[in-house]
This record gives C-alpha cells, structure tokens and sequence, in this order.
C-alpha cells in the first residue's frame, strides 16, 4: 500500500505518467489527462474516508469483436478490452463492512457477516459487491473489510460492459488486499458473473466478464463452462493504422428484455430437438442433417439463429487464424461476415414488435455507404438498439465521425483503443 499523499505527489509530479501510459495505449498528453483523473479520484478518497494508506485498481470496458451471441450456447467468442475503465481508491477498513461509494450511486455498506442474497438488491450496486465477496470467500479465499471510492468512463449501456468492469475492479481489490493478488483473471471472470447472475438477478453470460478481467485481445471456448478455454491473442492494430469506433445510435434498451431472451430461448429450442441444452452440444454436422426435420419442429427463426451460431463459431476461428498470421484484410472480411449474418439469420438489428424504430441499422446503412473500402461495421453487443462497431482506416476516422455525428448526435462516435491490460492493481 501507499499513503495517499505520496502517491497524490508522484502523480503531480509525473512519475507515473510512464506507467499510465503503459496501461492505456496513451500518449503524452493522454497519459496526463489520465493522471489528472487519478488525482481527482485520490483527492475524492480522501474527503470520503479520510487519508491514509490505499491501492488503486484498474478494470476494463470490453467490445465484442466476433461470437456475437454465442457465449449463452457454451461457443467461441473473439473480445478485447479497450481503454475506457472503472478505477477504485481502496484502504483497509476497521468495521467488518465493505463501505463503497461509486460515483453516480447510492453508498453500500456490506457487512461481511452477511452475504446471503437478498432479493431487495436486485438490481443494485450493493447485490454485485455483496455477491463478489460470498463467491470470494465460497471460492475458499480471504476477504476482508475495505472502503473504496469508485469512479468509472465506460459508457453505460453502450455494449461496453461497465457492470463487468464494475465486478472485476471489486475481484481485483479482493483479490490484491487480502490474497496477494494470487485470484486468476479467469476465477475473477467467474466470480463476476456468479454475482450478476445470482445476486443482481441478470441471467448474463461469462464473455463481458471474462474479457474485462483478462485484458488484451482474448478468444474464449465456452464449451466447458466451468473452466473455458482462455487464450491471449496477441496484435497490435494500431500498426496497421485503423481505429476501432464504437457508434452510439441513442436507441432506447427499454422493453426490449423479451427481444434479448428470446435468442438464447429459440437456440434452444433447437438444441432440445438433440436431447442437449444448449447448441454448444449439439454437432454441427448433425445439425445440417437433420435440417428438414428440425425445420419442421422448430420455428423458422430458431432455426435461422442456430445456423447463426454455427457460422459464428467458425467465424471466430477463422479471426483467431487471421490475428495470428497477420492477415488483417482477411480478419475484416470476417467481422463483415459476422456483422452480415447478425442482421440476416440472428435478427438482432431492431425489434420486429417496433419495425419503424431501426437506429441501429441505419447506422450501419450509413457506415457501409461511406465506408467502403475504408473499413467494416457490425452491430456491437447484444443488439436490437445501442452501438456498431467499426474498424476505420486512421486517416478516414474524422469523416466517419462528423458523418456518424450529424445522424446521432455531437459525441455518438467513440474512437478506441484495445488495451492489453485486464483487471490490476494500477500503482505498485
């Protein structure tokens, strides 16, 4: 731990810059921006709980670049952290009590001799914090009373997954104040979802999770849910002088929780025609087999979905294999391919209840019109309403930005970068 005054002090005085430059992608004067940020989030500690001695943590936002909705099936999925983060000022505490301000919500106070779930937090801060500790201590870890303050620039509801990021910062101060920082990323992932699931009461997959804690590029194999397969893809994009943007076309989430559930719904149904759960189970080639008879026991577009998430696991694959050979036009046609056939079999673009409202697909009407061959765009997340993604040509990204803009507004066009750090503690 360090006394909050000396740090304070090394960062007025930029002898962090170096390292805040490190973590976020960041040039100069970015670097100082960031630590302009930490000063004001130190400076908050304080007045919140007083000074004293603190460690600082760091989690991620994360986009989805291909398996796009797949982790519910037990598929594959290609994420990568980006460079807008949930940061928490974190001290011991004396009361056996989690106490935690997040900015922008009410205080929670969790007092550690109490983690069953309570029903009356669904929903709230307090039933992600509450639930982090209980998989914590089940996971046969130590946790311990903390008082934080919490501040974050993931964009909510944006598809960039500020509630991961939320659970994998308090996974990380659990994690580093009582247990030396020894929690896997991977168990951290888990624990996230676990407390989303059970005490915040929303039935998410593990991919928002998993991409936050771990950090960088990450392809994941959901196929053994209790311990997928993790691997780091490694690539420096920014060398190839395209940006990622991320389009907020201002579409409302509201009553669109049936458009949600009714995918991972209709896949398995299809799944359940095999005797399995999910489509994760069932063979693709016994899939297309038995097409004719599955087309008539099934809905249309249960069908149509199952076919998507076939191709979308192949497609993953095929972005991996890309990534690695450092071919990147061939990885771009795929995000095309992934972003094509979200639109034409999933049906995630807009609501059918709602046909005349489809911000999001004119946002990608827009995208392929003057993108060209200046880029690609695919919806981003879970669909329906929210973000795209592009992958833009550096020297076009002014122009995709004023365009995108004049349509959805002045700041709808985030301009990214893909961090390679997950959930860490920021200042050693």
């Amino acid at each position: 731990m360090k006394n909050v005054d000396i740090l304070m002090q090394e960062l007025r005085n930029g002898l962090q810059d170096n390292r805040l430059a490190e973590i976020y992608a960041a040039n100069e004067s970015e670097a100082e921006a960031q630590s302009i940020r930490y000063q004001e989030a130190l400076k908050r500690y304080v007045e919140l709980f007083g000074a004293g001695d603190v460690e600082v943590y760091s989690a991620p936002g994360r986009t989805e670049i291909g398996g796009n909705h797949t982790d519910h099936q037990h598929g594959m999925v290609l994420a990568a952290s980006v460079n807008m983060d949930t940061i928490a000022v974190a001290g011991h505490n004396r009361e056996n009590k989690i106490e935690l301000i997040s900015e922008g919500y009410k205080p929670v106070s969790i007092d550690l001799s109490e983690l069953e779930v309570k029903e009356s937090e669904y929903g709230t801060t307090a039933a992600l914090v509450r639930g982090m500790a209980k998989g914590m201590k089940e996971h046969g870890h130590e946790i311990g009373p903390f008082k934080a303050y919490v501040t974050s620039n993931v964009l909510s509801g944006a598809g960039l997954s500020s509630s991961a990021a939320f659970e994998t910062v308090i996974g990380a101060i659990l994690s580093g104040l009582f247990n030396q920082g020894k929690v896997s990323p991977v168990e951290i992932a888990i624990l996230g979802q676990y407390a989303e699931n059970v005490y915040f009461g929303k039935p998410c997959g593990l991919m928002d999770q998993m991409a936050s804690s771990v950090g960088s590029i990450v392809y994941i194999d959901f196929k053994n849910l209790g311990s997928p397969a993790v691997e780091k893809v490694e690539y420096d994009m920014e060398k190839k002088a395209y940006s990622l943007c991320i389009v907020d076309t201002k579409g409302s989430h509201a009553d669109l929780t049936d458009d949600y559930a009714r995918i991972p719904a209709e896949m398995k149904e299809v799944a359940a025609l095999f005797g399995c759960g999910v489509l994760g189970e069932v063979p693709e080639k016994a899939f297309f087999e038995k097409l004719p008879e599955i087309y008539k026991k099934a809905g249309n577009r249960s069908v149509l979905r199952a076919m998507h998430f076939f191709g979308e696991n192949e497609r993953v694959r095929k972005e991996v294999e890309a990534l690695k050979s450092d071919d990147f036009q061939g990885f771009l046609k795929t995000v095309k391919e992934s972003g094509d056939s979200s639109f034409k079999y999933l049906q995630n673009i807009y609501s059918n209840r709602d046909c005349q409202n489809q911000p999001v697909a004119v946002g990608l009407a827009v995208s392929e019109n003057i993108l060209k061959e200046k880029g690609v765009c695919r919806v981003h997340g879970g669909g329906f309403a929210g973000t795209i993604q592009a992958f833009v040509k550096d020297e076009f990204v002014p122009e995709y930005k004023k365009t995108l803009e004049g349509i959805f507004g002045e700041g709808a066009c985030h301009v990214l970068k893909i961090r390679k750090y997950g959930g860490l503690q920021v200042f050693a």
